[in-house]
């Protein structure tokens, strides 16, 4: 029911050795955060990701592979990547069922006050 997906919050580009070329000039860091989009929201949650990748070599690089220089980067970079706060956006749609809702439920403590009588 839910379509969960993840928006980049920060790419940043590494001058540390990539570990399968050696080249120290086209590895990239993304940090992504996940947001969940359905029929009745929009959501922000705090989970995030990062992906390495060496542009030079054309390969993700995964954690198992990082050097203790690599490790101290990523580091860094968590620290200063700001996520976006958790939120949660009601669409259309469920503002609708929420009146609705509400209305019949007035309707029931009214009849059963005996305000309206059929």
């Amino acid at each position: 029911m839910g379509n969960s997906k993840f928006f980049t919050l920060k790419e940043a580009r590494l001058s540390n050795n990539c570990p399968e070329c050696y080249s120290n000039e086209g590895l990239e860091i993304t940090f992504k955060q996940k947001f969940i989009e359905n029929t009745f929201y929009k959501a922000i949650i705090n989970e995030t990701c990062l992906a390495m990748h060496c542009y030079n070599c054309n390969t993700s690089i995964f954690p198992v592979q990082w050097t203790d220089d690599i490790e101290r980067v990523v580091a860094y970079q968590q620290r200063a990547i700001k996520p976006k706060p958790k939120s949660l956006k009601l669409k259309p749609l469920t503002w609708i069922f929420i009146a609705i809702a509400t209305a019949i439920v007035a309707i029931i403590i009214l009849i059963g006050l005996g305000v309206i009588s059929f």
